[in-house]
């Protein structure tokens, strides 16, 4: 029936589509993909996400990790994480650092770039998960209203 209107349609305006749109199970269109332009840009970040006292992550990203580094997954476990054990779940360890207090392990401190972006956990490559950073809102208000962009305003 909704094929059989659309032809209707194209019979009577020759100028529409000639071929109907491919259609799901549901007979509604496809979605098309839209791409969201980020409000934020990671490079002109000092780490803020990086600093988090707890970076949970998951066996997945224990397992992503060996694989970068060469290691088994014991073994990655151990060297990368610590363990809670009052909410049952792994963090990445962390390291003194020369902004925050301290920062995830991977992370650079001279370029303040995280050094295992290809193999990052899933909560790194889920935020921020709008096209807005709280983090990096702050800093540009804070850079704009000092009049310097190289300030690394602390929370």
């Amino acid at each position: 029936m909704y094929l059989a209107a659309i032809h209707r349609y194209n019979d009577a305006n020759p100028a529409s589509h000639e071929q109907p749109m491919p259609t799901t199970k549901t007979r509604k269109p496809f979605p098309v993909p839209v791409k969201v332009k980020s409000k934020y840009d990671c490079l002109k970040c000092p780490g803020y996400c990086c600093s988090y006292q707890e970076i949970e992550i998951n066996q997945r990203d224990i397992d992503r990790l060996a694989k970068h580094f060469g290691l088994s997954s014991a073994v990655a476990e151990e060297r990368f994480t610590k363990w809670k054990a009052s909410e049952s779940v792994h963090l990445l360890r962390h390291r003194k650092d020369t902004v925050f207090d301290s920062i995830c392990m991977f992370f650079d401190q001279d370029k303040r770039r995280c050094t295992v972006y290809e193999a990052r956990p899933g909560v790194c490559r889920q935020y921020p998960d709008s096209k807005h950073c709280g983090y990096y809102e702050f800093l540009k208000f804070e850079r704009e209203h000092q009049g310097d962009e190289e300030m690394v305003a602390l929370t």
